[in-house]
């Protein structure tokens, strides 16, 4: 793969997937954002460019609000290479906890807190099975749904990909109100994601009633021991559904990981309060790093 040397960058393209797999592979990331679908559904959202900074590549990007940032450093020293993009003024966003530490001795250097950033990481069987008292009221709304509905369960295909995509327009219908600079890149990540899944990687579920898709899951490996679910979508009208597609996403995919990556909650309070009330078994910490002013 070939990019520009720093401060040059250019776009993600599909065909640097082989090397960014074979990266991270070798990093073994617990960040959500760092796989190479994760960075690729997002390049237009983000603006992402690449970049090769000695020996690390370098993802620069954008937030929703338009604040550039650079993403931690892949591969190489990457605390040498974090230290120069500090230097030239470049906020660092997603730094996890071993890169803010080995930046911890320089004073110049300041590492924040990005609590509406944090992964939500549960235990892939507790979501699987739900077991105990603690997951009764998820229990009860999937009991609700499956006792009003003839429904099948299955691994997305590419015959379900137009299905799909009609359930995430009326999703987007119903929740058009609420658009918060995330919505609509979030849909259009959606639908390329359902369209490019085999050329990505990624594997899901879909829930059909009567033969129609009305909930879908789309996710990938994100390390050896977890996974990571990207997208979930299901008709907000059919109470139980959302609880049933995230069952069956731990039940039926990568089931030798233990643990299953929800991502963030984007400071979005009902959101938060949804992954909170699946009792993670771990927030992952982000940071976001500066040089002192």
């Amino acid at each position: 793969m070939q990019l520009p040397r720093y401060p040059d960058h250019r776009d993600l393209l599909l065909d640097d997937k082989p090397y960014y797999d074979g990266l991270f592979r070798k990093l073994q990331p617990r960040i959500s954002e760092l796989t190479f679908s994760g960075l690729y559904l997002f390049r237009r959202a983000h603006s992402y460019r690449a970049s090769l900074l000695d020996d690390s590549i370098v993802i620069f990007g954008r937030g929703y609000d338009g604040t550039p940032y650079a993403l931690p450093p892949l591969g190489g020293e990457m605390p040498g290479s974090a230290h120069r993009l500090l230097v030239d003024g470049w906020e660092i966003y997603g730094a996890d906890e071993p890169l803010v530490a080995s930046l911890a001795g320089d004073e110049g250097i300041l590492s924040r807190e990005d609590r509406d950033s944090f992964d939500y990481v549960y235990l892939r069987a507790d979501l699987a099975e739900l077991p105990g008292n603690r997951y009764h009221k998820k229990k009860n709304r999937i009991n609700y749904f499956t006792a009003r509905h003839d429904f099948t369960t299955e691994e997305y295909r590419t015959e379900h990909r137009d299905g799909c995509r009609n359930l995430l327009s009326d999703w987007l219908r119903v929740h058009a109100d609420r658009e918060n600079g995330s919505l609509a890149a979030e849909v259009e990540a959606t639908a390329e994601a359902l369209s490019s899944s085999r050329q990505l990687g990624l594997e899901g579920v879909v829930v059909l009633v009567a033969g129609e898709v009305k909930a879908f899951a789309l996710g990938e490996r994100l390390n050896t021991t977890t996974s990571v679910c990207h997208f979930q979508k299901a008709d907000p009208f059919l109470e139980g559904l959302y609880q049933l597609v995230d069952r069956e996403f731990n039940r039926r995919l990568f089931t030798d990981c233990t643990y299953v990556n929800r991502e963030q909650d984007l400071g979005e309070p009902n959101l938060r309060q949804s992954k909170l009330s699946y009792h993670p078994a771990e927030l992952v910490r982000k940071y976001r790093i500066t040089a002192r002013g």
